[in-house]
């Protein structure tokens, strides 16, 4: 009766903390779909008096959300498709391959985890400046192909990898760059999926890079191009709402169609030290 009253208590935790979750999920959600001068009615309502579809049309007509839409999409692809390589590449090399310093070299490399992002900030404008990059996207691609994140992460899952694999591949006369490609890396699509899930969510939502060194519109992303929607004397929040909710289609499917590798991976590669 004990165990039962515990795991009642804690399924009530658990439920309360995910209503805490979804309740402004889908109070943004309602929101997208009432008239403006429904938003600060009191008592409040999830629902105005009609289902007004026309906000989603207007983010398109009042500002150039496509363009917003296809700058982060941009972005996002070459920075994940870019952190997949390089940190895999940068795993296999820590966790396989003996060279002199390594384990030295990872403390290093890892111990950049610890960096505040905001301490290189700074550094990363004025080296950004030096090459032009400035209201570029380069300047939001180039720093962040590599990651030492991801380097710990695929470092983690091939240590789970056992060693006779690599042994019958020297074996049969393979390199490390053919161990690499042809056995390590196929086994490796739950940590793939884990990182380009966690990269793809940090480039998408980024606000302070684009704020920093991106000036003109054109140039701008889905979270800095919505905080341009916001006015300084007044706010459409409905069609602010929609184009919130629009911005999170794409999170959501990565993270649908990743699910189940999503899970393996972030699993797996905590089983080894």
């Amino acid at each position: 009766m004990k165990r039962k009253n515990t795991a009642i208590l804690y399924h009530l935790i658990l439920m309360s903390g995910a209503m805490t979750m979804v309740i402004p999920f889908f109070w943004m959600l309602s929101t997208s779909f009432k008239d403006l001068r429904e938003v600060f009615v009191f008592p409040p309502t999830f629902f105005g008096e009609r289902i007004i579809w026309q906000n989603y049309l207007k983010v398109s007509d009042r500002y150039p959300f496509g363009l917003f839409f296809f700058n982060s999409i941009k972005i996002s692809f070459f920075v994940v498709l870019a952190q997949l390589l390089t940190s895999s590449m940068a795993g296999f090399a820590f966790s396989r391959i003996k060279f002199k310093g390594r384990e030295m070299l990872f403390s290093l490399y890892l111990g950049t985890l610890i960096v505040p992002f905001h301490v290189t900030l700074v550094p990363t404008f004025l080296i950004m400046k030096y090459f032009g990059w400035i209201d570029s996207h380069l300047s939001l691609i180039i720093p962040s192909l590599v990651s030492a994140f991801g380097t710990f992460l695929m470092r983690q899952f091939f240590l789970t990898i056992p060693e006779e694999l690599e042994n019958a591949a020297r074996i049969d006369g393979c390199n490390p760059a053919m161990i690499y490609l042809l056995i390590f890396l196929p086994l490796t699509k739950p940590a793939l999926a884990t990182l380009g899930v966690f990269t793809f969510m940090g480039i998408w939502n980024d606000f302070i890079r684009p704020l920093v060194f991106i000036n003109s519109i054109p140039k701008m992303t889905v979270p800095l191009g919505l905080a341009t929607m916001q006015g300084m004397y007044s706010t459409d929040w409905p069609v602010l709402m929609a184009g919130t909710v629009i911005s999170l289609i794409p999170v959501l499917v990565a993270f649908i169609l990743a699910q189940e590798y999503f899970v393996r991976g972030v699993t797996l590669s905590g089983l080894k030290g």
